[in-house]
């Protein structure tokens, strides 16, 4: 009776979550402490999976406890780690719960490079393993049927989740056992049978017979709705199907019974009567079709017992009337189970092992924030930069500071003095020398780091292409084209950013060109510096004027405005904000981060006071400028000016606009080797991207043809094997004559059972007096000889087949009439020395045919058998 169906579990193959993890974390965390506890706690992670799904568990709650831990981390890191094809990707291999495999072939099994299907298999061996604990329970005591009941109850959600999860989980077909409809049958099974174990609870607390009838045709019902899912379906074990008609009938039966009981108590002896007969009926059809699988002997018993009971009381005492089974009130039914709902999480001992990592939304909404507070403070700092070098080329278009400076007309200004002296400081000429000759060895290297890794790329698509060109729709995989649309895309954009890198290392080449005899001058010594520059009379003396002291106030003003510049520039440069607790907060609330405004309004508040300070140098160096032009007309009108003193005003203008494009072009070749050197970085990851889902896609190529070998093997080769010829079946000997003067007789063949009337007795022997022999067959089967000698006079010892040889060789050999269509392989009567004589039916004496031609006999005469 008590028969109770457990889910086998499904068999994973090995994988190694570490290493892909590790690659990934080193990738997007900096080195620290950080860094070491996501490496380590992936370590663990792997550890945990091997003990979950690695190794065969025992039946107990320690094992499900581990399997439901692994789950319940798998749901934990799919928000933080991009699982998918093109990013992490990692094949998770299983097998069919359910497929017993072939001798050639294996088990069905599918590999998937998706983290959805790994819980929903580890979750199908949740409720696999929750049943096998249930079934092995002890329900003689409360204990083992209150754990039964609750494990089946449990199994039932795990199998209903998967079913309402596993088409979204995959997007793809996914294997049978863990199909809807399968997974949907598996969770109604099991909801009865947990319904059956308070069925069992009630009996053994000798609860109201209503109750206890109630809960019984609640489980019937079960069990029918499950049997009905699956009945045309072959996705189940075949010994699942008799097992739940059995069990619908035997709950029917037990409802019945106790229904029974309860007319009894209400005096309806007809009713109980009626019921038991149900009942016992209902027995007898288990006991007759499902013994090997359940056993009712007690029950029928007990039923019987019951019966007999009944009408033995009904015929001498009550005289009740039997009423018939359709007009009998249908019992009623009482529903004390519900499947468990699969809520994370769903172990009680749960640690989360990257409880620390923050959600891939936080990440992707960090890195989206970043970018923009690196937009808003580069954006800043180029105003700033860019106002600077406005300021300076204005200054060396007026000579300034120089012009003032410049009293004696034969000596190097202190400016110029002070800008030859930083560039001597800075290296020179040969800084810069030095910096062009390496960017085209850092670009070279970029560059071949990038076209590696998109001919990788390419060379897998090929070989993927090929693949599919060959196996057609068996090539059942994304295709290479499709998933590397995004790692394309962002090679194109690697591309172009290099590009544009080239042309911009050319412009700065052009203008270094140009000013590259001036930087040279700067980069003298004073005396071959003073000797470069042309003299001129001495100007007026003007150092006590006005207008000198004006324009030396605002040149100092202006200076102060390039001090401001430089601490702004370092103060938006060492703002730091962490966003994670804002963009965490948001999640939580909301399901969703709108980072967009969150970003907008943290930076607006972060950096505002200080972009308006940006605003207001910008205004304040544009109202200097002016006066300082304004300053600079008047000093030029009382300056003294002749054809010298502007030969000189124009050199020392050169010597300042070389200072000012020497230190642009150091910054410019400084930041494109530190553009190059951070690209390199970033291209190396782009190429350890491509390979890893390179050999992730291999190895998935190598294990999908590995199944479809396995699959043709498991193929037939043609629909059904063809008959055999009848000259292969046929005793061997080709044309020759038979050895033996007595060829045996073929036997009859018996078509039916059926009686069979007796052997032919043999026919009258021919007295060779009246006829000359033939080389045909007599009556007896055998070979007449030649004149002078008699035919054998033994008759038979068997029954006799047809009165001619049917061997192929004897020369009197015909064949038998073949069915419409039948192929004799040319090799029959029409190949044979002679034409065949052809018979009405087989068995018989053939008709007289035609003279032979050069037959050396006369033709025989027919005798008939007598």
């Amino acid at each position: 009776m008590a028969t109770f169906i457990s889910v086998q579990s499904k068999k994973a193959s090995e994988v190694d979550l570490a290493k892909p993890l590790c690659k990934f974390i080193q990738q997007t965390y900096p080195a620290g402490e950080a860094q070491a506890d996501h490496s380590r706690a992936a370590e663990e992670l792997n550890k945990l999976r091997k003990s979950a799904v690695g190794r065969p568990l025992d039946k107990h709650e320690s094992s499900l406890e581990t399997l439901m831990r692994y789950y319940d981390q798998l749901c934990s890191i799919e928000p933080k780690f991009p699982f998918s094809e093109n990013q992490i990707c990692v094949t998770f291999t299983w097998k069919d719960a359910f497929d017993k495999g072939s001798l050639f072939g294996g088990s069905v099994k599918l590999g998937l490079a998706s983290l959805g299907y790994e819980k929903t298999c580890v979750l199908f061996n949740c409720g696999a393993l929750a049943s096998q604990i249930a079934s092995e329970q002890n329900l003689d005591n409360d204990e083992g049927l209150k754990t039964a009941a609750k494990h089946y109850q449990f199994a039932s959600g795990a199998f209903q989740h998967i079913k309402d999860t596993v088409l979204s989980a995959l997007n793809r077909e996914p294997t049978v056992d863990i199909s809807p409809d399968t997974v949907g049958t598996l969770s109604l099974i099991m909801l009865a049978q947990a319904q059956e174990v308070f069925f069992l609870k009630a009996t053994r607390d000798k609860m109201k017979d209503a109750i206890i009838a109630k809960l019984a045709n609640q489980a019937a019902d079960y069990y029918g709705d499950a049997f009905k899912q699956c009945q045309y379906k072959d996705t189940l074990p075949k010994e699942v199907f008799p097992v739940l008609a059995a069990k619908h009938c035997i709950m029917q039966a037990n409802a019945e019974y106790h229904q029974s009981i309860l007319a009894k108590q209400q005096k309806k002896f007809g009713e109980e009567i009626g019921r038991l007969q149900h009942a016992s009926d209902l027995v007898k059809t288990v006991a007759s079709r499902y013994d090997e699988y359940v056993n009712v002997k007690d029950l029928s018993d007990k039923i019987s017992r019951a019966l007999t009971a009944a009408k033995k009381d009904n015929d001498f005492i009550y005289h009740d009337r039997v009423p018939d089974l359709k007009d009998l009130d249908p019992v009623g039914k009482a529903s004390l189970v519900k499947s468990t709902s699969v809520v994370v999480p769903i172990s009680q001992k749960f640690t989360d092992l990257f409880e620390k990592m923050v959600p891939l939304a936080v990440q992707q909404s960090l890195s989206l924030y970043n970018q923009r507070k690196a937009d808003l403070v580069n954006r800043s700092i180029a105003q700033m930069r860019e106002a600077t070098n406005l300021a300076n080329g204005v200054l060396a278009s007026l000579n300034l500071p120089a012009a003032i400076e410049d009293v004696s007309g034969d000596s190097v200004p202190q400016s110029i003095l002070q800008k030859s002296k930083s560039v001597i400081e800075q290296g020179g000429i040969q800084t810069i020398d030095q910096l062009i000759k390496d960017l085209p060895e850092l670009l070279q290297r970029n560059r071949e780091i990038l076209d590696e890794s998109l001919r990788l790329l390419g060379e897998e698509e090929a070989t993927d292409n090929d693949l599919r060109t060959k196996f057609k729709e068996r090539w059942q995989r994304t295709p290479s084209s499709e998933l590397y649309k995004p790692l394309r895309a962002e090679g194109a954009n690697f591309s172009n950013i290099l590009d544009k890198a080239i042309q911009a290392d050319g412009h700065v080449k052009e203008r270094y060109q140009t000013h590259r005899d001036t930087i040279s001058l700067l980069c003298k010594p004073e005396p071959e510096l003073n000797a470069a520059i042309p003299s001129a009379n001495p100007a007026k003396t003007m150092q006590g004027s006005e207008v000198v002291s004006v324009l030396r106030s605002l040149l100092a003003s202006l200076d102060e405005v390039k001090k401001e510049r430089e601490q702004l520039e370092n103060d938006l440069k060492s703002v730091n904000f962490d966003m994670t607790s804002k963009f965490l907060t948001a999640l939580a609330q909301d399901g969703a981060i709108n980072e967009e405004a969150i970003s907008v309004t943290e930076l607006d508040r972060i950096y505002g006071s200080l972009t308006h300070k940006v605003q207001e140098t910008l205004k304040k160096q544009d109202e200097l400028l002016k006066n300082i032009q304004n300053a600079h007309q008047e000093f030029s009108k009382m300056k003294q000016s002749n054809s010298e003193s502007n030969l000189r005003e124009e050199v020392l203008k050169n010597l300042a606009v070389a200072n000012d494009n020497f230190v642009e072009l150091v910054a410019n070749l400084k930041e494109g080797t530190k553009f190059y050197n951070e690209l390199t970085e970033i291209l190396l990851k782009f190429q350890n991207k491509c390979s890893d889902i390179v050999f992730a896609r291999k190895t998935e190529r190598d294990e999908l043809l590995k199944d479809l070998q396995q699959s043709i093997a498991r193929e037939p080769s043609a629909p059904s094997i063809p008959s055999q010829p009848a000259y292969q079946t046929a005793a061997a000997g080709g044309s020759k004559p038979a050895a033996s003067t007595t060829p045996t007789p073929a036997p009859r063949t018996m078509v039916s059972s059926k009686p069979q009337p007796p052997a032919r007795p043999p026919p009258p022997m021919i007295s060779t007096a009246n006829t000359l022999p033939a080389p045909v067959s007599t009556a007896t089967g055998a070979t007449a000889s030649p004149a002078g000698s008699s035919p054998a006079s033994t008759g038979p010892s068997q029954a006799q087949g047809p009165p001619y040889p049917t061997y192929p060789g004897f020369p009197g050999y015909c064949q038998m009439p073949m069915p419409v269509g039948y192929n004799p392989y040319t090799y029959g009567q029409y190949n044979l020395p002679y034409a065949p004589q052809m018979y009405q039916n087989p068995g018989q004496a053939p008709y007289p045919g035609p003279q032979q031609p050069g037959y050396p006999y006369p033709q025989q005469s027919y005798y008939p058998q007598q």
